[in-house]
């Protein structure tokens, strides 16, 4: 006969009961049985993704912190706090709550400092973790969508960065500010309304402030936790992509299981980031506004400059002559106007090349394993041409700043800047191609005669050779398994009966282009097994 206490003694321990409790109203059982055990590959390069959202998380959670100290308002009071040079000074709020954070809060500076090197790190992770995308053809279908997601991200960060950078209301801020200002009141027609919407009235106003902090910590935020979200899930639908190597193939993932192999790694990584984030913040000074005091529209911070994210578009501006016409009784600043063109079009050239790619190659085909960037001489040209425009234009953000560190001319700097954004880009392009298609002609060396080993042999006649060392099959899949595009055809002008069939410009346009990506000047042809085999024979082998 059971008791009550055998009743107790065979009940679940109480976590346990939670759990079952949980799982027979959301499943959940079955859902971390389903996904808990599924594979990730290794390779460093896709830790770059995991940095861009510790510091997300970094960034949300030093984030909340500041909150409670913070005040988005721009009326003016007298600073009494303990910053002795400020003392008697008459600031808005939100200044002077940024120098109680920066002296009087415990921990408060660290902080702040934490905070900004995050988002530094988060932009730089974006960054550096879409072009490891691009170069890799990680874009390709079924992952455009996730591409979108990532850019926006990207652009989203941006703009969270500025209006964050630009809520302390010190001089440099609101140099910034008055900069985006004038770029805004530039566009023609309805930029005089959206500054005064924006602003709420005539520059400076009083309610910038307050507004830039609603969006900063709400409605950007929001809108780039639930991309995080979508993105992260559909890594998951997609599953990982993976570079090319033995067993791999575009229906399964080689690696090591989410559980507890790589929550372990990851959970550690976590902590990596965010020490080297503190270590570079308790080390680093980053913005200090008690330098600069608080913002008067009568004054402009010497050497002001944007944090680096925000140079392409600076630089672009910087560089552009001072151009002005009139126009229907307008006057239009096209030396503002062009460069916010000229940025809008570079930005959506990049979030819409994985459409432009798949429409020039007409490839349809799902991709889960990377290309090697040398297999991509065309895409890579274009990738690092990008890059030295953006670099280009970060040297002109800051020309000021480089005239006056290397002593040389401002003009010569703001010239060197205007030539190098179109002359660049193209000698990038064109050494890049050439470097590719030249690892491209080693690789075949490889695969047909082996690895140099840099031992030399003399044979009976007196002849010198080096021995090469045939390569494993793994080294030889990896240096072969890349496909060989072949450029899209137009195809027969004349139909079968003698009549012209009409051929349409968007279809020209696509040949062209086409051959431009996978012409013979574009790719080195692959070793065929026959050549494979006629050298290994030993006729001319080595």
């Amino acid at each position: 006969m059971s008791t009550a206490h055998d009743d107790d003694r065979r009940k679940a321990p109480a976590g346990e009961r939670v759990a079952d409790w949980a799982d027979g109203r959301l499943g959940i059982y079955g859902l971390a049985k389903a996904n808990m055990r599924k594979i990730f590959p290794d390779h460093w390069s896709f830790m770059l993704g995991e940095i861009c959202l510790y510091s997300f998380i970094i960034i949300i959670l030093t984030g909340v912190y500041l909150t409670l100290f913070f005040h988005p308002s721009m009326n003016e009071i007298e600073y009494h706090g303990s910053y002795v040079p400020m003392q008697g000074q008459l600031m808005s709020e939100a200044y002077a709550s940024t120098l109680d954070i920066s002296f009087d809060i415990r921990g408060g500076l660290l902080i702040r400092q934490i905070h900004h090197w995050a988002a530094i790190v988060f932009l730089a992770g974006m960054f550096v973790h879409m072009m490891r995308v691009f170069f890799t053809g990680a874009f390709r279908k079924p992952r455009e969508i996730n591409w979108l997601f990532g850019f926006l991200l990207f652009v989203l960060g941006m703009f969270t960065g500025f209006t964050g950078y630009s809520l302390p209301d010190d001089l440099l801020s609101g140099t910034g500010v008055r900069f985006t200002q004038g770029a805004i009141l530039a566009t023609p027609i309805v930029g005089t309304y959206i500054s005064m919407f924006l602003f709420g009235g005539e520059f400076p106003g009083t309610d910038f402030i307050a507004r830039f902090y609603s969006i900063h910590i709400l409605l950007l935020p929001g809108i780039m936790l639930g991309l995080v979200v979508g993105h992260l899930i559909l890594v998951f639908y997609h599953k990982h992509t993976q570079f090319a190597g033995a067993g791999r193939t575009n229906k399964n993932v080689v690696g090591m299981p989410l559980l507890p192999v790589y929550m372990a790694k990851a959970g550690g990584f976590f902590f990596l980031v965010f020490g080297f984030i503190a270590m570079l913040s308790a080390v680093a000074t980053i913005n200090p506004i008690w330098n600069l005091g608080p913002y008067r529209s009568d004054l402009v911070s010497t050497g002001a400059q944007p944090d680096w994210y925000m140079g392409f578009a600076e630089g672009l501006i910087r560089a552009m002559p001072g151009w002005e016409i009139n126009f229907a009784g307008h006057t239009l600043v096209l030396g503002v106007f062009i460069p916010l063109v000229l940025f809008g079009l570079f930005l959506g050239v990049i979030a819409l090349y994985p459409f432009i790619e798949s429409w020039i190659t007409g490839d349809k085909r799902e991709h889960h394993i990377l290309d090697r960037p040398r297999n991509a001489p065309t895409r890579t040209g274009f990738g690092v041409a990008w890059i030295t425009a953006y670099m280009i234009m970060l040297i002109g953000g800051g020309n000021d700043i480089v005239a006056t560190h290397f002593h040389l001319s401002i003009n010569a700097v703001t010239w060197f800047v205007r030539i190098g954004f179109f002359v660049g880009p193209v000698i990038a392009f064109i050494v890049t191609k050439r470097i590719c298609l030249g690892l491209q002609r080693r690789d075949k060396e490889k695969v047909l005669h082996g690895r140099e080993t840099g031992i030399i042999k003399r044979l009976p006649h007196g002849e010198f050779i080096e021995i090469h060392e045939p390569l494993s099959q793994e080294q030889l899949h990896v240096l072969t398994t890349h496909e060989q595009y072949q450029p899209a055809e137009i195809g027969p002008t004349v139909d079968e009966n003698g009549v012209e069939r009409k051929v349409k410009a968007p279809q020209k346009l696509r040949s062209k282009l086409s051959k431009a990506y996978y012409g013979e000047d574009s790719q080195i042809p692959k070793p065929t097994a026959e050549e494979y085999r006629e050298i290994t024979s030993g006729h001319g082998h080595h």
